[in-house]
């Protein structure tokens, strides 16, 4: 069974200004992202614009990435349905697209229960062959999958990992202290990580690293090193940008980061609309200062 580490970025996906898929665009990503070192690539992640998408389209996204990512690294699909009857029909397909692992949402259409958790998550299990990692953002969901539900899907062999984005640092030790390293814990908010190595998580979906990849494996790699004086340095100037990640629109904030930093479309499918106005300027500003205090240390260090 899978044993995912690392850093995962949740890959946007690349449209053009009239909303089509621009699959080119998405692969030249995707290959920045494995040459800057990232450990695993999870498209269409609620970043990657999932509930926006045909099912037609979801199946161009990963069969395009499967083509690019050549078995480098694992390539997950986030899985985000409302019956647990379509989330078993979805990820069955997506395997036969080329994905690999899921990143599995609860119910976006309902706020369930523990116990109706628990049995979603199982029953996806028993109905697909693929790892699967708990996607567990109550803040945005309703629904948070607590130690205590994770406890009644220990023995489920395919739940490998949870992506923690609960907002509560206490979480990891928690987690840890119930689970050992039965599930990999990883870090899903960019502006909690080093928080969060510093606590023993394994991995981090990021969403900043779509724009910023190799600063991000960076932070990663010295965390886990417990380098923490030199990973502060660096977090502290991505940090202002990694707040970015924990916005309502946290798309067109970090699609607007990766146009900035690297050129790629920062075009969103609506209801999601361009940004305008004064919050555009912001934005602009936070990614701008990001980018010169990055240039500026570099030239120092060179």
């Amino acid at each position: 069974m899978a044993n995912w580490a690392g850093v995962f970025p949740a890959v946007t996906t690349k449209l053009n200004e009239k909303g089509d898929l621009d699959l080119a665009s998405t692969q030249s990503s995707i290959e920045r992202l494995i040459r800057s070192g990232v450990s695993g690539v999870i498209v269409l992640p609620m970043l990657g614009e999932n509930a926006s998408l045909t099912l037609d389209e979801k199946e161009k996204v990963i069969r395009a990435a499967k083509e690019v990512v050549s078995g480098r690294v694992p390539l997950l699909s986030g899985l985000a349905e409302i019956s647990s009857d379509s989330a078993v029909e979805t990820a069955r397909k997506f395997q036969s697209f080329g994905a690999e692992g899921l990143m599995a949402f609860p119910s976006i259409a309902y706020k369930s229960d523990a116990r109706e958790t628990s049995a979603w998550y199982r029953n996806l299990a028993a109905g697909c062959d693929l790892p699967i990692m708990i996607y567990n953002n109550p803040i945005a969901y309703g629904v948070d999958v607590t130690p205590e539900i994770l406890r009644s899907l220990e023995d489920v062999d395919q739940i490998v990992c949870i992506k923690e984005e609960s907002g509560d640092i206490r979480r990891v030790t928690d987690l840890h202290n119930a689970f050992g390293d039965r599930f990999s814990v990883f870090c899903g908010v960019d502006d909690l990580i080093l928080e969060s190595l510093a606590l023993g998580v394994t991995g981090w979906v990021s969403g900043m690293t779509n724009a910023w990849p190799e600063e991000c494996v960076r932070i990663f790699d010295l965390g886990r090193a417990e380098k923490f004086a030199e990973a502060r340095e660096l977090y502290r100037i991505m940090t202002p940008a990694f707040h970015l990640d924990t916005s309502v629109k946290l798309v067109q904030y970090i699609k607007l980061a990766e146009h900035l930093v690297c050129g790629a479309p920062e075009w969103t499918r609506a209801p999601r609309l361009p940004l305008v106005g004064d919050e555009r300027e912001r934005v602009v500003a936070i990614i701008n200062q990001t980018i010169a205090t990055l240039s500026e240390r570099y030239s120092r260090a060179a």
